[in-house]
């Protein structure tokens, strides 16, 4: 989950890496630190804060052609200058950038304190750097000490290593923690996102499970785990580094909510088929070609957070186009349970940086089990799109704000265009597809007007609903996976407590919260479900709670029954959650910024969650 940054080359090696961390700090944010060589020795620069807290320690002079740099999400330790990352051995000869866990580090740390090393560290990352040392001694080969000392551990891993008695290179590797390297002339990045390096190079290298590689700043050797050198290809970024980049907007979480009419167009792109009512899916079409389709008894989507709302999402949009039995698993919970997975389960995992841990390892387990994988994943060549059957790509470009929103929206539209695909093979009828496809057009235009004609009062109902501390959404059908994501955004950025639920379950528990001091978000369109939400929400008010209702143009509501309302324009029922989610996005933005929130940078939290 931290950041990590290398650089080797001819330019300022500690520029290149304070800017690298810069644009890896929604990875972690606690603490900070950089390693160069010097004179052939190795010194560190750290403490507890933020990125910008090097600017008071870095002498400003300074100016080496190698560094190693980090950005923490605290694991083991809390956030301080001396859990701060780079860690180093005894004699400061060695230093080393972590992310990860090192499971057994508890025994190491014993043993090595047995043969006289000193730990400065609450960290199990520092028993890497004193284990180098220690294979060091006894090989006097950097590369081969890392090695060695990879052996010896038990856990997850991104880590570079620096020396000052080999100071012309880094040492890579990775195991379950994403690393890759920046390809340049006269230079080479390492980093763990490659958002870090898209300002000088394009041309990046994954580092796959279990492989190492050593890297001049005109060389990179890459062995596997079994230490062969192997070739390995070098991929092209389609970002710029404009899009890592506020332009304008002062924050990039607002950025990113305006950007969704076009995310939202990317991820459409190409994919739509009116004349036959379906969804163009090269990947569906590689994983169940002619007939093989039919063989799929039952979908089980994976995801996290936010992309386990999208499946939650995807669940009724699945059962309603294809008719086969879905369900919806938290990656964190599937992966230690014995599922009930075989070669008729459809799996689909949903991560936007295609590095969430927990997702990767209940993938692992689904493929071993024998089930046909498919990944709906943002980053291209992330180790998700790398290891799944196939996948589709949302295409939305970097999101940097912790809080995913353009994200969802486009991970939801990719749930849509998979169950319609499947649904045209099942039971879907082409007049229904093709109705589909054109509404899916008009989307991005509809998102743009409710971001236009909505903000404004958006704005000035957070400002009169920021000092409440506790909050509840409500939501049916549809609208229901809407509810369980803006509680969340509400919860991640502002730091109030909300809680999502189906409004038809209210009577069976939430409703002993509401008084005039909890207030309700209730999203409810002119639907199937309508008037049965009306009922709830006299139930609300007959005990005093305060609403906001979100509703559509053509809803007749006595506005005396609701404090606020939010209206959006009339569509099919199976579309609003495209459109409801900008509203709740909006809401919670607004109720963070009236509290003076970081809201790119929530507290403890990081943006991909690498680690268990």
């Amino acid at each position: 989950m931290c950041g990590i940054v290398g650089y080797i080359g001819d330019k300022n090696a500690v520029k290149a890496v304070i800017h690298g961390l810069h644009k890896l700090e929604y990875r972690g944010y606690d603490s900070v630190g950089i390693g160069v060589i010097e004179k052939n020795k190795v010194k560190i620069y750290k403490d507890k804060g933020r990125v910008k807290t090097l600017d008071n320690i870095v002498p400003k002079n300074l100016n080496t052609s190698l560094a190693i740099g980090h950005t923490r999400w605290a694991t083991h330790g809390k956030p301080s200058k001396l859990n701060a990352h780079p860690q180093s051995d005894c004699k400061n000869e060695i230093a080393i950038v972590h992310n990860g866990i090192i499971e057994n580090f508890g025994e190491l740390k014993q043993i090595l304190k047995k043969e006289g090393h000193n730990f400065k560290s609450e960290t199990d990352s520092e028993v890497l750097a004193h284990l180098i040392e220690k294979f060091y001694g006894e090989t006097k080969d950097l590369a081969k000490a890392v090695k060695i000392t990879l052996d010896k551990i038990n856990g997850t891993y991104g880590i570079v290593v620096i020396s000052s008695k080999e100071p012309d290179k880094m040492i890579v590797a990775r195991s379950s923690s994403p690393i890759i390297i920046g390809v340049g002339k006269g230079e080479n990045f390492v980093a763990s996102d490659a958002t870090a390096v898209i300002k000088y190079t394009k041309k990046i290298i994954y580092i796959d499970d279990g492989e190492m590689a050593i890297v001049t700043k005109d060389n990179i050797d890459i062995f596997n785990k079994d230490n062969i050198r192997i070739d390995k290809k070098i991929e092209s970024l389609n970002w710029s580094a404009k899009e890592v980049e506020k332009n304008g907007y002062p924050t990039f979480m607002l950025k990113e909510i305006y950007e969704q009419p076009k995310s939202f167009t990317n991820t459409l792109a190409g994919h739509i088929d009116l004349e036959n009512g379906t969804s163009h899916l090269g990947g569906m079409q590689n994983l169940f070609p002619d007939n093989e389709i039919h063989n799929i008894k039952r979908i089980v989507i994976i995801g996290c957070g936010t992309s386990w709302h999208a499946g939650l999402m995807g669940e009724y949009y699945f059962e309603n186009m294809t008719g086969l039995p879905t369900e919806v698993e938290y990656a964190s919970e599937f992966r230690y349970r014995n599922p009930a997975i075989d070669s008729e389960t459809f799996v689909i995992g949903i991560s936007q940086s295609g590095e969430t841990a927990d997702t990767l390892a209940a993938l692992r387990e689904a493929k071993g089990k024998g089930a046909k994988v498919f990944g709906i994943v943002n980053v291209v060549g992330s180790t998700i799109s790398r290891e799944v059957d196939e996948g589709l790509y949302i295409h939305v470009g970097p999101e940097i704000g912790v809080a995913s929103t353009k994200a969802f929206l486009s991970q939801v539209l990719a749930l849509f265009l998979v169950s319609l695909y499947i649904g045209r093979k099942k039971r879907l009828s082409i007049e229904d597809g093709i109705k589909f496809g054109k509404q899916l057009q008009k989307i991005p235009s509809i998102i743009d007007e409710v971001l236009q004609s909505t903000q404004a009062q958006i704005k000035k109902i957070a400002d009169k609903y920021c000092k409440y501390t506790n909050f509840l959404y409500l939501g049916r059908g549809f609208n229901f996976p809407v509810a369980l994501e803006g509680a969340l955004k509400l919860k991640e950025i502002s730091y109030v407590h909300a809680e999502g639920y189906p409004a038809g379950e209210m009577k069976h528990g939430p409703i002993a919260l509401i008084d005039k001091d909890f207030p309700t978000f209730f999203i409810a369109p002119n639907d199937n479900f309508f008037q049965k939400s009306i009922s709830n929400i006299q139930e609300i008010k007959a005990r005093n709670g305060k609403l906001i209702l979100l509703t559509d143009d053509n809803a007749k509501v006595d506005e005396g029954l609701v404090d606020d309302i939010i209206r959006i324009p009339t569509i099919d029922e199976e579309f609003y959650p495209f459109i409801e989610t900008i509203p709740v996005q909006l809401f919670a933005y607004y109720i963070a910024i009236k509290k003076n929130r970081d809201v790119d940078k929530p507290r403890n939290l990081a943006k991909s969650v690498t680690v268990e």
